[in-house]
């Protein structure tokens, strides 16, 4: 009898940015982590929570480093090592950096799997860095239970670029770069319900580059922007909205999401970290009447290599959109706006 072809996902208890620490864990673990002493050229440090660390260089030059690793989401081996490398050069892109050098963080359960199939994924994770014309430069590997893989990142920007959380201002406009539901696809595939578009989708999106963040970093209206990954739109926006001390509302019907993705929505098909998601953000967010239980979970599905969230003035919507669109992202759109107020975030229809 032939053995049936080995799943990825079968080998991990979970995949994607699905795999993070639910972000009340995350800041209860990190509650007693001493203060970092302060550096003079160290713009970007854990004081928020940024997508990644920047160093000032120089007055033209600012360092940007970061790392992302997980388990697989999907169970072919190529497209797995693409999404996590994509998944992982997106930081870069969204503190307005270009990539310059990735290192490969490599776990694999050898005994378990051929080395052709681990060979595959650094194949497809060294193709996304080919695409964003940088080296795989080294790396690290070990013997692991569970397959792991991932990058540490570091690009560089000019230091006047450099895009925080916290700058988000009172009227700012936000869009969405990429439409949701990679979660909710991937949950379906697992149940083996999900279908070859819908799969398509999920790919599609997963491994498409952030590569506009140094466009929109370099226009004057643009004031914040980060990546929507493990936490959700919900969770991340929550982290603008804490670092710049405002308020959010968001207007559901607005807010981009797969096709495929719906249906499967609407059945409560979805990865655990949804539920962990919306009880992390607990008080903080406010949904309407009017807002389905399914728009709820989309908002706050964990995405894997989502989109950027970027908060400008409401002169630059028009040129924001514009950029998006040039660089291939046709479902870039407008989904609410900052305000004044608690840092929370108000869910309309």
């Amino acid at each position: 009898m032939t053995e049936a072809p080995l799943r990825l996902t079968e080998l991990s208890h979970g995949g994607g940015c699905g795999c993070k620490i639910a972000p009340a864990v995350l800041s209860e673990m990190l509650s007693h982590m001493p203060a970092a002493k302060p550096f003079a050229n160290l713009m970007v440090g854990t004081e928020t929570a940024d997508d990644a660390a920047v160093w000032r260089l120089n007055d033209q030059q600012a360092l940007i480093a970061t790392t992302d690793f997980f388990m697989p989401i999907v169970d072919d081996p190529f497209d797995f090592g693409r999404i996590a490398a994509t998944n992982a050069l997106s930081d870069v892109y969204a503190m307005g950096g270009t990539p310059i050098m990735a290192l490969a963080i490599v776990g694999m359960p050898v005994g378990k799997m051929s080395l052709s199939d681990i060979g595959r994924i650094l194949e497809g994770g060294a193709s996304v860095c080919a695409a964003a014309g940088i080296p795989v430069a080294g790396g690290h590997s070990i013997d692991s239970p569970e397959p792991i893989y991932g990058l540490v990142a570091l690009g560089i920007a000019h230091p006047d670029v450099i895009k925080r959380n916290r700058d988000a201002r009172d009227g700012d406009v936000l869009i969405l770069g990429k439409p949701l539901g990679v979660g909710i696809l991937g949950s379906a595939m697992k149940k083996g319900v999900l279908g070859e578009d819908g799969y398509a989708q999920m790919i599609a999106t997963t491994t498409r580059l952030n590569t506009v963040g140094p466009a929109l970093a370099s226009l004057p209206g643009v004031h914040a922007l980060t990546d929507v990954t493990g936490f959700g739109l919900l969770g991340h926006l929550l982290e603008v909205c804490r670092g710049a001390g405002l308020g959010a509302a968001v207007a559901a019907s607005r807010v981009p999401v797969m096709p495929a993705a719906v249906p499967f929505a609407k059945q409560g098909i979805g990865p655990g970290a949804i539920a962990r998601n919306l009880d992390s953000c607990g008080n903080a967010v406010r949904f309407d009447d009017g807002v389905e239980s399914w728009q709820r979970n989309v908002l706050a599905d964990a995405q894997t290599s989502g989109g950027l969230l970027v908060a400008c003035d409401e002169a630059s919507v028009a040129t924001v959109l514009e950029t998006f669109r040039t660089g291939g992202f046709g479902d870039a759109a407008v989904i609410g706006r900052m305000h004044p107020g608690a840092a929370e975030v108000h869910i309309t229809a």
